[in-house]
């Protein structure tokens, strides 16, 4: 998918609370999404009703919403 040069913020939705011991796999994709458009040149927000994920970390995202 080519790069588009109209888009400057994007917004991800992460998946709120889980069940412990499930939380692991969507809150490490999260992240991993965040970190790659990040170092794409894009402004993350994150919005994430689960305080206790690494995802709201406050250098995972230029602007967290919990």
């Amino acid at each position: 998918m080519p790069l588009r040069n109209d888009i400057k913020k994007i917004m991800i939705i992460g998946s709120g609370p889980i069940v412990i011991g499930q939380a692991c796999e969507f809150d490490y994709s999260g992240t991993q999404a965040c970190k790659a458009l990040k170092s794409l040149g894009y402004q993350i927000v994150l919005v994430n009703s689960n305080p206790a994920t690494i995802m709201t970390d406050p250098n995972m995202a230029d602007a967290t919403y919990i």
